[in-house]
């Protein structure tokens, strides 16, 4: 193996550990919603502030980081991510001191910050490292990882978070005290152990060396003098713009509510439980990816899209409809079928752009992620008066938009 296959080698591994990273920070954001709601005595439409700080850093953080990927290089970019990562991390600390629902929101938005240069220089590198032909493929297979990442987030949050409850009946004054207290504690428990590993593989970034361009792939050794804001002028990606928007609205607030909902439809189950049926949705999240992955090869990723955004409009029906048990086996098919969309979305929106107008599509792309940031206000709000029934019911239209990017929007015009 030479140096420089060696160097890609190292660079797939080192990137992909990052796509897990961000799924455990993920994964345990939409636990924390119930563990604000029990703990800081705050309601559905009040938690879903969180999604806001979380996915509305994306929006903000997305353009500055594109910037420095661009103005450097990718390396730089993620080790960027890193360093904010690991600083919102420990911001947890005085956060869980004063249990401030306001402390906690301005960590999760400067780590979400370190997450959203991450995810802006991380997929669109990730298509790059090799030819792109295989973009989908491989952008997927990383975002298995994430999955798994996300996997992990809620086992833990259950345990720690959910698990240590204050809201029993006759509870005198001090037990309802010493519940808070060793909930924050275990939170702070938990970001500070992040931010360790955020900051070693931070290092890891540090000491090795990061192909780019031509030294990636020959499909990127020509030069073209197209200008980064000449992306817009491609139709499939303006429409996967909107279409990245209204899925990451529908993905961040399937989870958000995910634990309110299975309690709300299955009378005596305790929210900790919830947290361990939404650690099985994201397993089949994970797997999701895992199976879909290979029929990439042999199946566009746009018509795979189409088909599974098109099976959750009918599932986010039968949500509505349903109760009992059944509500959770489809929310987490729901969970399932939405796994591919993300990373295919970003793979088949970027697909013929020029090289110079790579990164700044890739910032875009992330910058509409603030959809996750947006939605769950609103459905926390629908939630609130008329059931969770009826907030999963208003995120068919956005899959069925979806769908119809798959299927047609998807498709490049000369």
């Amino acid at each position: 193996m030479n140096a420089n296959a060696k160097n890609i080698k190292i660079a797939i591994i080192l990137v992909t550990s990052l796509f897990f990273l961000w799924g455990v920070s993920y994964g345990l954001v939409d636990v924390m919603n119930k563990n604000f709601q029990n703990h800081l005595h705050i309601t559905q439409h009040e938690s879903g502030f969180l999604q806001l700080a979380y996915f509305g850093a994306y929006f903000i953080i997305a353009l500055p980081a594109g910037y420095i990927a661009s103005r450097f290089s990718y390396k730089v970019g993620i080790m960027f991510g890193l360093a904010l990562y690991a600083i919102g991390c420990l911001l947890i600390i005085p956060a869980t001191n004063s249990a401030s629902f306001a402390l906690f929101l301005f960590a999760f938005f400067v780590l979400a910050c370190g997450i959203g240069s991450l995810e802006t220089s991380a997929n669109p590198y990730m298509t790059k490292l090799g030819d792109e032909k295989n973009a989908s493929f491989r952008i997927n297979a990383a975002q298995s990882f994430n999955g798994l990442g996300q996997f992990l987030g809620p086992i833990v949050g259950g345990v720690l978070f959910l698990s240590i409850t204050k809201q029993d009946e006759g509870a005198s004054a001090e037990q309802i005290e010493a519940a808070l207290l060793a909930n924050m504690g275990n939170v702070q428990l938990v970001y500070v152990g992040i931010a360790s590993i955020v900051i070693l593989i931070f290092i890891a970034f540090w000491l090795n060396k990061f192909p780019e361009g031509s030294a990636v792939s020959k499909d990127y050794e020509q030069k073209d003098d197209s200008k980064p804001i000449g992306v817009f002028k491609h139709r499939h990606f303006n429409l996967g713009l909107l279409a990245q928007f209204l899925y990451i609205a529908n993905q961040v607030t399937a989870g958000a509510f995910f634990i309110n909902y299975v309690s709300e439809h299955n009378q005596n189950l305790r929210d900790e439980q919830g947290a361990y049926f939404f650690s099985i949705a994201l397993v089949a999240f994970m797997l999701g990816r895992i199976l879909t992955t290979p029929l990439m090869k042999k199946i566009k990723g746009e018509s795979i899209l189409g088909l599974y955004s098109l099976i959750n409009v009918f599932i986010c029906i039968a949500l509505y409809l349903s109760s009992g048990f059944i509500s959770i086996v489809l929310l987490i098919a729901l969970f399932f079928f939405m796994s591919i969309s993300f990373p295919t979305i970003f793979a088949v929106a970027t697909k013929n752009l020029p090289f110079n107008q790579v990164k700044l599509g890739g910032s875009l792309l992330v910058m509409s992620i603030v959809g996750g940031a947006i939605m769950p206000i609103i459905v926390g709000l629908i939630n609130d008066r008329f059931g969770t029934g009826l907030g999963f019911l208003s995120l068919a239209p956005l899959f069925l938009y979806v769908a119809w990017y798959g299927f047609f929007g998807s498709k490049i015009r000369a």
